[in-house]
């Protein structure tokens, strides 16, 4: 056997090196029997006085941010105005996208950005970074570290930590300019209290990523972390959901009307028709939330179920909330769910179109040699895409750069117009002013293959036992606004229950999010998205452990590398809950004591070797310094798991000298 073994030691070496055998004497086992303690009123913290709330949605198209002073919480102004915008796409959020010089220093981000890229020489356009829609790398990404790349439009490699920060720390000097312009003097960050909102899908250590960013720009420091709330997306969308007054919202129920609008009528026209009353001020644009609860909300009851859809530009996110009266707390009944949906999708299907026309390999090379024309092309789509809907009977036109029509010359030896030509495919042709002509058939066609996921996704949720019986479907997120997903959803589920979707579809989150950070109570009872535990060994029982798992020690016979359960994938877990449990060191004579904390996304865990278990956390806890003391022969180990937000932290506390070490749950770093 490779692995040299101490004498008295005759447990076989198993498949994997097993990690409690390498730590030698560090091992813990359980102090029966394990009990879990709900203290209830260990989670009040101290509230820290903020001045301002400020919320930054983070989306994979576009982003915002808006704030409420918390002397005013019934108003939430959203960002002034950006410089830039396209036609046809109302900006009061900015595309999601950012410049770096050759030097990679940051230069601009939003319209600025995608503007002064396009205006570069080519030549020198090569050199400089552009990045767009990198947020989704995030979701992709299966083993997502501080070290994950992002790749720009020329091809280069940048660290995405580093582009998150940027980002982020942008977005932090936009709004405190614009809140020391309206206060009249420097507004200090300590007095703000950030929010950033990620969708309720991703995994851990996207989340973690976020904070990661958001220290390294500067919003808040690891010291100083409660003044950074992550909060998820579909229940921001939730809390403002709570607030709509009819006036604020478009039913697409074919069972009532709305204002006197037949539902048939409302998709897409009650947008323009019930404008939401906007008090203006200077630049910013104040919405009144009103502070009561709205008319939709007050017909709920204790008990009573709704599903909050989230379809932005990357993900969809799907959410079940269930009410808790008297404060209408709100409960998560079923763990998030949903996928890469979002309205990129289609991009990626014009892109398809594009390949099956002019060839992938000319498309693909285009990308590269022609950046900034590429994201012109993809700009003319987008304002078409926004133009799509299930009634349209007139073409959609798309205008094609200069560029690429000569590009594609030079490359094939052919005109575009005979690649039309040439090509099969239906329902798209070339127009005498140099544009792609699209029948409202071929765009709806490139929406098809998003919505049916999405369609599906929501069909298998309403299977579930715990989503049966959901009164309301809210819609939000910016895809959202796209009338043949309205209609789509209407068809699959306005027979089950009413679908509702509030008036500033787009801005739904952001606001929510602000509502959030001024109380964040709302949210009382969230599901577990993992199964946590810590490795420990347990006595050895013939015929029940596997053989191989067997180590023996001073005589005693042990079974390693036990995962002994905190809480399970799924389980409730309400805010600030503590999880207790208490061990022993395995050995009396120990000095010190190793508890190893585990993740994994399957419910059923025995050993830590299993499959798809993943260490995630390390206490340390030196047993020595007990000054002469008498030690009790059962040295008791406390360990306690606190839920937070996106957040947990795990303490160990041994009870003999009240020492104790805390550590927040990694994910990034193991």
């Amino acid at each position: 056997v490779a692995q040299s073994e101490r004498p008295g030691e005759t447990a076989p070496t198993s498949a994997y090196s097993s990690p409690a055998r390498s730590l030698g004497d560090t091992g813990i086992t359980p102090l029966s029997p394990s009990h879990i303690v709900n203290d209830t009123d260990s989670n009040v913290s101290e509230q820290q006085a903020f001045l301002v709330v400020v919320a930054i949605d983070f989306g994979t198209t576009s982003s915002g941010y808006a704030y409420s002073f918390t002397k005013e919480p019934e108003c939430i102004h959203v960002m002034r105005r950006w410089e830039g915008g396209d036609p046809g796409v109302s900006n009061q959020k900015t595309p999601t996208t950012i410049l770096l010089t050759p030097e990679r220093k940051f230069h601009s981000f939003g319209y600025a950005a995608r503007d002064f890229y396009h205006d570069l020489d080519p030549n020198e356009a090569k050199q400089w970074l552009y990045l767009e829609k990198f947020k989704m790398k995030l979701h992709t990404t299966g083993d997502l570290t501080m070290d994950t790349d992002l790749t720009a439009a020329n091809g280069k490699k940048v660290k995405a930590l580093e582009i998150f920060a940027y980002a982020l720390q942008y977005f932090k000097e936009q709004a405190l300019k614009e809140l020391s312009d309206q206060a009249g003097s420097e507004f200090e960050n300590s007095d703000v209290r950030w929010v950033i909102t990620v969708p309720a899908i991703w995994k851990q250590p996207a989340k973690q990523f976020m904070r990661q960013a958001a220290y390294q720009a500067g919003l808040v420091s690891p010291e100083n972390s409660e003044q950074l709330i992550i909060a998820l997306e579909p229940e921001a969308a939730s809390i403002y959901c709570r607030k709509l007054r009819l006036h604020q919202m478009i039913e697409l129920s074919s069972k009532a009307a709305v204002n006197g609008y037949s539902g048939s009528d409302t998709v897409g026209a009650g947008f323009t028709q019930a404008k939401e009353h906007i008090r203006r001020n200077r630049q910013s644009r104040t919405f009144l939330v009103e502070n009561v609860i709205g008319e939709i909300w007050s017909e709920l009851e204790e008990g009573d179920k709704y599903v909050v859809v989230d379809s932005g530009g990357g993900t969809v996110d799907l959410t079940v909330h269930q009410i808790r009266l008297p404060e209408g707390h709100l409960k998560e009944l079923y763990k998030a769910t949903g996928g890469p949906y979002g309205s990129l999708g289609v991009d990626y299907e014009f892109e398809k179109l594009l390949y099956k026309i002019f060839g992938e390999d000319f498309i693909e090379q285009f990308k590269i040699k022609r950046p900034a024309a590429w994201v012109d092309l993809m700009i003319a789509f987008e304002s078409r895409k926004r133009a799509a809907a299930p009634d349209r009977t007139n073409p959609l036109n798309i205008t094609l750069p200069f560029s690429f029509i000569d590009y594609y010359k030079k490359f094939r030896g052919h005109s575009v117009e005979h690649a039309l030509r040439k090509s099969n495919v239906d329902f798209v042709k070339w127009s005498s002013q140099g544009m792609l002509r699209m029948s409202p058939d071929a765009m709806n066609a490139l929406f098809k293959p998003t919505i049916d996921s999405i369609i599906e996704h929501l069909r298998d949720l309403f299977q579930k036992p715990e989503v049966s019986t959901v009164k309301f479907l809210f819609l939000v997120g910016g895809f959202a606004e796209a009338p043949l997903l309205q209609q789509a959803v209407q068809a699959a589920f306005g027979d089950q229950c009413r679908i509702i979707i509030p008036q500033d579809v787009g801005l739904t989150i952001l606001k929510g999010a602000v509502l959030f950070g001024l109380d964040p109570a709302v949210i009382k009872v969230r599901r577990s998205p993992l199964t946590y535990g810590v490795g420990v060994l347990n006595r050895y029982v013939e015929g029940k452990h596997p053989p191989e798992k067997l180590l023996v020690k001073d005589g005693t016979r042990w079974c390693t590398d036990v995962f002994d359960k905190f809480i399970s994938a799924d389980q409730s877990v309400a805010l600030g809950e503590l999880v207790k449990r208490s061990y022993t060191p395995a050995k009396p004579s120990q000095l010190v004591i190793v508890i190893n904390i585990y993740s994994s996304e399957h419910d059923n865990v025995s050993f830590i070797t299993d499959p798809g278990v993943k260490k995630c956390g390390t206490l340390r806890l030196d047993l020595t310094g007990t000054s002469g003391t008498a030690v009790p022969a059962r040295r008791e180990i406390q360990t306690l798991m606190q839920f937070g937000d996106t957040e947990i932290k795990a303490t160990a506390i041994d009870i003999a000298t009240s020492k104790s070490v805390k550590v927040g749950i990694d994910f990034l770093n193991y």
